[in-house]
């Protein structure tokens, strides 16, 4: 079984660019995840079930989240003008590996990139970060690459240090993004994300971010506060990401 476009929920939306975002898509992708009919749907979606079981045990990002990342991956990404796919924060990455196996069916040619440290987050900031440092540190890299290796994910890429020390050079090779998945729970870290992948986003590309929304990631929802202000987005949707456009105006 597969999870098609006509399978969204039919709303009275016009489907129009305003104010930098297309409302409907985000009423669509939103809606989806919270129908239970429809996360049903999902589940039973040949390739998201594979992906799925794929990462079992290695990710923490919660089902609502997976399921748009893989509504954007499958039935979005190729609308727009070519573009990779990139994660700040993997952790363990389970979720870069879930990205890069729908990739490699549904968008030939795209790789993922995962940034991080790999060994736990760097300093925090204390006034506002609730995550400190060496949070996240339960990582083993050489068994993650040779766990993609094995499963001949060659779409995947593991770029390991701190994002202002790895970014600059592999995103000049990258070039263009079509999807930045943000998910790096500290103010610092987030605004980071969005400034050095901005100048690469493609025309309609989407920036994620997993954590403004949560109990213990306030640190996170002031960075992205500060980009509206600065840049004065409007967001396309608000559950279960919050998510933004690029270049839609």
């Amino acid at each position: 079984m597969s999870f098609l476009e006509s399978d969204l929920p039919v709303i009275n939306v016009l489907r129009e660019i305003r104010k930098g975002r297309c409302l409907y898509d985000g009423y669509l992708r939103g809606i989806a995840v919270h129908s239970a009919r429809l996360r049903e749907l999902i589940c039973n979606d040949e390739l998201y079930r594979d992906a799925s079981e794929f990462i079992e045990g290695r990710s923490v990002v919660v089902e609502t989240k997976r399921m748009n990342l893989f509504l954007l991956i499958k039935l979005y990404l190729s609308k727009l003008p070519p573009g990779h796919i990139v994660e700040f924060g993997a952790y363990r990455g389970g979720n870069a590996l879930f990205m890069a196996m729908l990739a490699k069916r549904v968008l030939p040619g795209v790789h993922v990139y995962a940034f991080d440290t790999f060994a736990g987050m760097p300093p925090t900031d204390a006034k506002v970060d609730l995550h400190g440092r060496g949070d996240f540190s339960d990582v083993d890299l050489p068994e993650l690459v040779e766990y993609a290796r094995s499963a001949r994910l060659g779409n995947i890429h593991f770029v390991q240090g701190l994002f202002e020390k790895t970014c600059p050079g592999t995103l000049a090779e990258i070039r263009n993004i079509a999807l930045c998945h943000i998910d790096c729970d500290i103010l610092s870290a987030v605004s980071y994300s969005y400034y050095a992948t901005k100048p690469h986003m493609v025309k309609g590309g989407y920036w994620v971010f997993d954590d403004p929304l949560a109990c213990d990631c306030l640190g996170a929802t002031e960075a992205v506060e500060e980009i509206i202000q600065r840049d004065r987005l409007f967001s396309e949707q608000i559950y279960p990401h919050w998510v933004f456009r690029s270049g839609l105006r």
